[in-house]
C-alpha cells in the first residue's frame, strides 16, 4: 500500500473508533434527545468514554485537513 492509503485507512480507522466509543455509552438509553438529558442520564465513566470518542474523532478529523493542505501546498 502506498503511504497516501495508509494515511487514509489509519484516519477511517480512527473516526470509526471514536464513533463506536461514542455510540457504546448510549445503547442502553431510552431516550437520545435532547442531548443535555442524555448527558444527565449517563454515569461518570461512560461520560468520559463519550468525550473520549469525540475527541479522537475531531482530532483524526483536524489531522486529515491538515494533511490535506501540506499536499497541496
Amino acid at each position: 500500500m502506498t503511504s497516501d492509503k495508509k494515511q487514509r485507512v489509519a484516519t477511517a480507522v480512527g473516526f470509526i473508533s471514536g464513533l463506536l466509543a461514542c455510540l457504546d455509552p448510549l445503547r442502553d438509553l431510552r431516550e437520545w434527545w435532547p442531548p443535555d438529558e442524555v448527558w444527565t442520564m449517563l454515569r461518570p465513566a461512560q461520560r468520559l468514554e463519550m468525550a473520549g470518542g469525540i475527541v479522537l474523532m475531531v482530532v483524526t478529523l483536524v489531522i486529515s485537513v491538515v494533511r490535506r493542505r501540506s499536499t497541496k501546498r
